[in-house]
């Protein structure tokens, strides 16, 4: 019998889910729904990530009051629901006198069974949970019926002290509920913690991740369960939702999970790509955008940024718009309309001269007698900007803005032109990973791509020469060094927080690294104003890298 005390078998129900923030009775209504499935396939308890009912990160959302109530109401209807049937696992905050917590409720027979409350609060990348919640005291772990089991939440189970003073208080299960953010080979990092704590405490470990986009941060799943000694019992799938019936048997040297499936993990290429994918689909989906639009240069960024477009919403829901000049090449011309067909998506011209020429004629009696630069290229820039904005409006298209992390970095993108747009979703992509990227979907095709397989990315744009078009004979290398040492230099930077010394140690020359140290401070104020995208590694710009404006310290080593 189920839930039975001197049960051998205990079933566990994975339920590895895209919660949106804020959504109490939505995210609600999808653990009733794995509660269902769970109690279907004769599970003791059906699992939730960590911070499920709200979603995560809420930030300052959480300490809204009327937010908190509408958590314990929320909390008080789903332990209604599952009173009969498996027991729930489901994260969320609680209040307790004046202190927040992050908390892992257990629900049973119509009320919560079990309360465990986060011990270490992350306060550092991303993570600002020391601002929102206050710490709670080591605790040990509940009773289960057949067994009994710790709930060490998220980053309890990064240090061993938490894992240890459950199994020392008679732990024989650590179910370990996640919202765990995606950056690039995240999933060895995890799965070498997690056997780490099996070896210590010698017990089996269920760790679940949400999975879905929120903002910036993507949740990547990628949940699995382990035996003793590291032994890998299930493999869930990466970003996707999933539900997954695990067996746990009592046996004489404790509990042992019975093999499941076992996914294959992806490589570094294809979990950034489908990282990028699912952020811009759950970024409109949660926002309620059902269509998008984007400026399509003949260059690579828009062309892979198109590609990710198609695939997360549809060619059907994409529309890209070529805004030509004097300067625009014929090549890219030519190039824009191939890869508009290949992905199937809308494609529109819309010429700049004529407004280009108003612009010009209005300023000429104040630009008079001054030779033409950068801010007549910049006006180009933003023409296209204005443009474009103009067709989000009328037509409700969320637009799309098209800079890598490259030039992000370096400030090499124009505010209120290029710049300008809700969601980019190539905004921590370097420039030389994104060519690789770009080759990597030419030649792949999975199924939660929705448009077709093959060449959808023009050869000719990814081995022409980068060039903004807004003069003549334009190249990016104009001005910047070619992009394997850019991104060579910005990766010790930007990414390894290393010195100007450290650079010149790797190789790279002095004056180079001097000129793009001083481009990406000067450049913090676009930053500052840039639309949000999907965070690929640990320095992503914006929660991960915060810099002032106003900054005049530089590296003199």
């Amino acid at each position: 019998m189920k839930g039975d005390p001197m049960s051998d078998r205990f079933r566990l129900t994975m339920a590895q889910l895209n919660p949106t923030v804020g959504d109490m009775s939505g995210n609600a209504e999808k653990a009733r729904v794995a509660w269902e499935q769970g109690r279907e396939a004769g599970a003791d308890m059906v699992m939730l990530p960590e911070m499920f009912l709200v979603g995560y990160q809420t930030q300052d959302l959480i300490m809204k009051p009327r937010f908190e109530r509408d958590v314990v109401k929320e909390l008080e209807k789903l332990a209604a629901y599952c009173a009969v049937g498996p027991m729930l696992g489901i994260g969320g905050p609680l209040r307790e006198g004046n202190k927040l917590r992050n908390a892992y409720f257990v629900l049973k027979g119509g009320k919560v069974i079990s309360t465990t409350r986060k011990h270490y609060l992350p306060n550092f990348n991303i993570f600002d949970e020391v601002r929102l919640f206050n710490r709670a005291d080591m605790q040990g772990p509940w009773d289960a019926g057949s067994l009994r089991i710790g709930t060490p939440v998220c980053e309890d189970a990064w240090y061993g002290d938490v894992c240890e003073a459950m199994v020392e208080s008679g732990a024989e299960l650590l179910l370990v509920p996640n919202g765990s953010p995606y950056f690039r080979d995240k999933h060895n990092v995890r799965m070498n913690q997690m056997v780490a704590r099996v070896t210590e405490c010698d017990v089996p470990l269920v760790y679940l991740n949400m999975v879905g986009g929120q903002d910036d941060q993507v949740f990547d799943g990628g949940s699995f369960v382990l035996n003793r000694h590291g032994a890998l019992a299930v493999q869930m799938p990466w970003f996707e939702s999933a539900i997954a019936h695990v067996d746990f048997v009592r046996t004489d040297a404790g509990w042992v999970a019975e093999a499941g499936d076992k996914q294959l993990e992806p490589d570094t290429l294809e979990t950034d790509y489908a990282a990028m994918v699912m952020g811009l689909f759950d970024y409109m989906e949660k926002t309620g955008f059902k269509k998008t639009l984007l400026g399509l240069s003949g260059g690579v960024d828009s062309a892979i940024v198109a590609a990710i477009a198609a695939d997360a919403l549809g060619p059907d829901n994409v529309r890209c718009v070529m805004l030509p000049s004097e300067y625009t090449s014929d090549a890219s011309l030519d190039d824009a309309k191939a890869a508009a067909v290949a992905l199937g998506v809308r494609y529109d011209i819309v010429p700049i001269g004529a407004t280009r020429a108003a612009v010009t004629e209005t300023l000429e009696p104040l630009f008079a007698g001054l030779d033409d630069g950068l801010t007549e290229e910049n006006i180009q820039s933003r023409i296209r900007g204005l443009l474009l904005m103009a067709q989000s409006n009328k037509f409700g298209e969320m637009l799309l803005t098209t800079g890598n992390k490259s030039e992000v970095a370096v400030g090499y993108a124009t505010i209120y032109g290029d710049m300008a747009g809700g969601y980019n979703p190539i905004k921590d992509l370097y420039k030389t990973r994104l060519f690789d990227i770009c080759r990597w979907r030419n030649a792949n095709h999975r199924p939660w791509m929705k448009a077709s397989a093959g060449e959808i990315i023009p050869t000719a744009i990814i081995e022409k020469p980068p060039s903004a078009e807004l003069r003549n004979d334009q190249k990016d290398s104009d001005s910047l060094p070619e992009y394997d040492i850019l991104d060579g230099i910005l990766t010790m930077l930007v990414d390894d927080d290393a010195s100007v010394v450290d650079c010149v140690a790797a190789g790279y020359d002095r004056a180079i690294v001097k000129k793009i140290e001083h481009l990406i401070y000067i450049s913090e104020y676009k930053r500052f104003q840039s639309a949000p995208g999907p965070r690929l590694s640990m320095k992503a710009f914006w929660l991960d890298r915060r810099y002032p404006i106003v900054n005049r310290w530089r590296d003199d080593s």
